[in-house]
């Protein structure tokens, strides 16, 4: 059965070209591992990513989105409980391979879930007035990569 895109409402349009660059550093970690890149080469870039996209991301999402379904929404206790997850990965310090590795996985599920089912249920309640606010709270979070180190293009 062939892929059919996920048609999101525009106003969280931009959220997801957020989670499709999620993915694409689920991605690269991926790459540099196969391509036996330095471990500390990918953890800088993921750090990067973390700062300047990630974590922006996460703060719009649980100030401005999953405030539509409310905290004690099973969806979104969900959603929170993997941003938190995510966050002690990006920062853990004692074994670098294994968070990268662990970073590579659950950042690629808690997308795909977000994208799947919790922005799903999130369309299905909010007001056209909610949808709108968010997409203003996002107006200024452009992607924008800044990064000269592509080890993920590197020949095997």
């Amino acid at each position: 059965m062939p892929h059919v895109p996920i048609k999101r409402h525009e106003c969280l349009q931009p959220l997801s070209r957020d989670h499709h660059h999620g993915l694409l550093l689920s991605w690269k970690i991926r790459e540099g591992f196969k391509r036996n890149v330095e471990v500390e080469r990918i953890k800088q870039y993921a750090d990067w990513f973390f700062v300047h996209q990630l974590s922006p991301h996460f703060e719009l999402e649980e100030r401005s989105v999953f405030p539509i379904l409310g905290n004690d929404h099973e969806s979104v206790k969900r959603a929170l409980a993997e941003h938190r997850r995510l966050r002690r990965l990006f920062v853990d310090m004692k074994d670098i391979t294994r968070a990268l590795h662990l970073i590579e996985e659950e950042l690629e599920a808690h997308i795909r879930f977000e994208e799947r089912v919790l922005f799903k249920e999130i369309e299905a309640m909010a007001t056209l007035q909610m949808l709108t606010d968010v997409a203003l709270m996002h107006a200024d979070g452009e992607y924008n990569e800044v990064w000269e180190d592509e080890f993920w293009r590197m020949p095997r």
